[in-house]
């Protein structure tokens, strides 16, 4: 029967990963809006969280596969949207005259340069660090998992911050705030990976064992639309 040729499989931990991905990109987008001073440069609230998603797609993509990582980053940006229309419908809608809500609606009313920004370097560099991670995984034979999640995420870190970046502030910050703001968030990322990755391959050797799993996208079909996720049985080359 065809459900002989593929996994089937009910993941104990998958939920969570996802939920965690979710989460953390839309609360790093929320506070991007005030810029914060960090050793006598600019930055970005988001780019001390957002290296999480990086680690956490990490996670997923080696455990589970990069099917299972573009569903979350498609999950993400779903409910990254809803949260973030929503908070523009409240500010249309009447409020009591007692109330002044006008501090609070400005801050949900986040500046639409920077909502494209990071739509765009989200859907860009989040893919993209997945696919790479999972292409270096059969390159690998598996192997040298830490130097996959650096390269991966410092490859992606490189697309994704200077988009980001050039697109939210290019009307506020001069050329020379905006490099400066770019190689600052780009050091940030890539040190919170790095600074993490002894407990990002720990996690992920424990998550593989207890799921018993370890998929390699051999057969994968790497367009981003796309939400499938079953993978055949050959693909999981778990070993205790």
């Amino acid at each position: 029967m065809g459900s002989q040729s593929q996994i089937k499989y009910h993941p104990k931990y998958l939920w969570f990963l996802v939920l965690s991905f979710s989460m953390i990109v839309a609360i790093s987008n929320w506070y991007d809006a005030r810029l914060i001073m960090l050793f006598g440069v600019i930055v970005t609230p988001g780019s001390l969280l957002f290296p999480l998603t990086f680690l956490l797609s990490d996670i997923i993509t080696e455990v589970y596969g990069f099917k299972h990582a573009r569903r979350a980053i498609w999950v993400a940006l779903l409910f990254n949207a809803i949260f973030i229309s929503y908070g523009k419908i409240l500010t249309l809608l009447p409020s009591p005259e007692f109330s002044n809500y006008e501090a609070l609606d400005k801050l949900i009313n986040m500046d639409f340069w920077i909502i494209t920004a990071s739509f765009t370097s989200y859907i860009i560099a989040e893919p993209l660090n997945a696919y790479l991670l999972a292409k270096l995984k059969i390159i690998t034979k598996g192997k040298y998992v830490g130097i996959r999640f650096i390269a991966s995420t410092i490859i992606a870190s490189t697309i994704d911050t200077p988009l980001f970046v050039l697109i939210a502030f290019h009307s506020t910050l001069s050329l020379e705030k905006m490099n400066s703001m770019i190689f600052s968030i780009w050091f940030i990322k890539c040190i919170v990976e790095i600074g993490l990755l002894p407990f990002s391959i720990s996690l992920t050797k424990i998550i593989k064992n207890k799921e018993r799993l370890n998929i390699y996208d051999i057969n994968t079909n790497f367009t981003p639309f796309s939400i499938d996720v079953t993978y055949p049985l050959d693909d999981n080359k778990f070993e205790r």
